[in-house]
C-alpha cells in the first residue's frame, strides 16, 4: 500500500507527496508536529498538517531570507530571528564571522528538539556559541527591545495559529523600534497566487509600509510551497535593497550557495505585473 502526505493549499488544490515512512508525530502545547521521509523530497517537516520545509528545497527559502539583507547591510553584528526553530536561517547566518550574537526566539521548544533529532541538515548550527535560544512568544519578546539589532529575520509560520501575531501592525512597529538606526527587517510574505494567500500578503505589506520608510517585496520559486511562487519582504530604515547592494564585497566572501547569487538578488525584486497590481495601493515609492 502506498502512503501519501497531502496538504490542502486551497479548497480546490492539494499538494501530495509519496511517503516512505513517518519518522515522528507529536503534539506540543501549540501544534501537531510531524516529520516524514519521502523518495522525492527527502525528510520534511509539517506543523498542523502544513508543509514547513523539505530537505530538497529548503535551501531556497533560507538562502533568500539571509543573503539578501547580508549583501546590503555593511556591518551586521547582532541579529534577532523570530521563529526558525528548524535552524535553517541560523545555518546560513553562521557563515558570516562578523556576526557576534544571534537571538533565536521560538515559541515551541518541541519544534527545536524534533528538528535537532530528525532534520540535522537544517539544525546543524543551532549549537553555535553565538546563538541564544529564547522559548517564548516573539510578539512579547520584541516589545522589550529598543535600538538593539542590525537585522531582524521573521521566519514565521502562516498568519494563523501560533504565527498570527507576527503579521500585525503592532508587531512590525515593534520591529522598527528594536532595530538600530540603519537596521533591516526581512520576513516571509506568503504567496500572491491564490486569493486567500494574496489577501494575507497584501495586509502584511500594508502594515509594514506604515512603519518602515523603505519597504520592498522580492520573490523566489519554492516547489513545495503553495503555487511555488513565494514572496519575501525587505524593510529598512536606511538601505535600499538594490541601490545599496554591495555586490563585489559579497562575492569576495566566496560563500558557496545553491540558489542565491548577487545577480539573482537584483532580479528577485523585479516582480510580475499581477503582484505589482496586488501591492500598488499599499507600497510606498522608494
Amino acid at each position: 500500500m502506498e502512503l501519501w502526505f497531502s496538504e490542502k493549499q486551497t479548497k480546490n488544490v492539494k499538494l501530495s507527496i509519496r511517503v516512505e515512512r513517518q519518522l515522528y508525530s507529536g503534539q506540543s502545547e501549540f501544534q501537531r508536529i510531524d516529520v516524514f521521509e519521502s523518495p522525492e523530497f527527502g525528510r520534511f517537516l509539517t506543523l498542523d498538517g502544513y508543509m514547513m520545509l523539505t530537505e530538497k528545497d529548503e535551501f531556497i527559502y533560507h538562502e533568500m531570507m539571509v543573503h539578501i539583507p547580508m549583501a546590503v547591510h555593511p556591518k551586521v553584528e547582532k541579529v534577532l530571528i523570530i521563529g526558525a526553530g528548524d535552524g535553517g536561517v541560523i545555518r546560513e547566518l553562521a557563515s558570516y564571522p562578523e556576526i557576534r550574537h544571534m537571538d533565536l526566539v521560538e515559541i515551541d521548544e518541541m519544534v527545536v528538539q524534533v528538528c535537532k533529532e530528525y532534520l540535522p541538515k537544517t539544525s546543524c548550527h543551532l549549537d553555535d556559541e553565538r546563538v541564544h535560544i529564547h522559548y517564548e512568544d516573539g510578539l512579547k519578546y520584541i516589545r522589550r527591545c529598543k535600538n538593539e539589532y542590525d537585522l531582524i529575520i521573521v521566519d514565521s509560520t502562516d498568519p494563523f495559529g501560533p504565527g498570527e501575531g507576527l503579521f500585525t501592525r503592532e508587531f512590525y512597529g515593534n520591529c522598527y523600534k528594536a532595530l538600530k538606526e540603519d537596521g533591516i527587517m526581512v520576513n516571509q510574505h506568503e504567496s500572491p497566487f491564490y486569493e486567500e494567500d494574496a489577501r494575507a500578503c497584501q495586509k502584511a505589506h500594508r502594515n509594514i509600509t506604515e512603519s518602515f520608510p523603505i519597504s520592498k517585496v522580492y520573490q523566489a520559486h519554492i516547489p513545495t510551497y503553495p503555487s511555488g511562487h513565494w514572496l519575501f519582504g525587505f524593510a529598512s530604515k536606511k538601505y535600499h535593497p538594490l541601490r545599496d547592494l554591495r555586490e563585489q564585497e559579497w562575492n569576495a566572501r566566496g560563500l558557496k550557495t545553491h540558489y542565491y547569487t548577487t545577480t539573482l538578488h537584483k532580479g528577485a525584486f523585479y516582480i510580475p505585473a499581477y503582484v505589482e497590481e496586488l501591492l500598488k495601493h499599499v507600497e510606498k515609492e522608494c
